[in-house]
């Protein structure tokens, strides 16, 4: 399987009164087209992973990396240029929460349409708009399109937020925690979404997630990250069999139904895994 990414010794820092501050710490990985998880606690360096790769990282933040290739072009030397031609073209991201990534003021559709546009007739673009909505299981396209974003459930906006990120056929889409903030049945319906267009466009897929078991069940391969590094590396097929005292204890740590867990297992953390 050719690489769609590469990533090696990535790092991220952030300046601050005792000097700087590493948020993502020698993060190496590639990725096909395939469905790659990455996972671990608030703070493990997850988001600002996702960012990175996309030239995102918010200013005073600096990011290094011994190698950083899409498809063969090297991200770490991109003009503004080139990156507004990989931005959202090639490489889409959906964050976590569709109320800070739509515009409040304009419709949906006008969102869609402009993500679309690049070229695009009006026509067109409106026509591939509400097929995009209908892509994402979204029952009422229409209504949808001339709908404001506050006018949206949660579920729902995150659907047209996807879909305004897949529009535009990338190749890669980075997904930020892309359900935390839906319940359980919304939850499920959006990860199916996502697996049937990544299967049928071919993409390849990053989904960042703090829920180890959410990770197991949707993903190919699994990442563990703490404190900005990657601890394990294993198939999502195996995470019951992690080596890693991290993993062990994240994995033991979920609710079971079955069985009386008393007391509930703690977390005990080593100081040595983030060195």
């Amino acid at each position: 399987m050719s690489a769609l990414l590469d990533v090696e010794d990535l790092r991220v820092s952030f300046p601050s009164r005792s000097g700087p501050v590493e948020a993502v710490r020698g993060v190496s990985f590639t990725l096909g087209r395939e469905r790659l998880g990455i996972v671990g606690e608030s703070g493990s360096g997850k988001s600002q992973t996702g960012r990175a790769i996309l030239g995102l990282t918010p200013p005073p933040g600096r990011t290094e990396a011994r190698r950083l290739t899409f498809d063969g072009k090297d991200l770490r030397h991109a003009s503004a240029a080139e990156w507004r031609a990989i931005r959202g073209k090639r490489i889409s991201m959906v964050m976590q929460d569709p109320k800070f990534s739509l515009n409040p003021v304009m419709t949906v559709g006008r969102q869609l349409m402009e993500a679309a546009a690049r070229g695009t007739a009006a026509r067109d673009a409106r026509a591939q708009a509400l097929a995009m909505l209908e892509a994402v299981q979204i029952r009422e396209p229409e209504r949808v399109f001339r709908a404001y974003p506050h006018e949206l459930s949660g579920g729902m906006g995150q659907r047209a937020m996807i879909a305004m990120m897949l529009i535009t056929e990338p190749d890669l889409l980075i997904a930020d925690e892309p359900t935390s903030a839906l319940d359980v049945t919304v939850q499920i319906e959006v990860l199916r979404i996502l697996d049937r267009l990544v299967r049928e466009r071919g993409m390849g897929l990053i989904f960042i997630s703090h829920d180890l078991r959410l990770v197991s069940s949707f993903c190919d391969r699994v990442l563990v990250m703490y404190a900005g590094k990657v601890v394990e590396e294993l198939r999502a097929s195996e995470l019951t069999k992690a080596r890693h005292p991290y993993t062990q204890g994240l994995f033991n740590c979920l609710p079971r139904i079955e069985g009386d867990r008393r007391p509930l297992p703690v977390l005990e953390r080593d100081a040595d895994w983030a060195r």
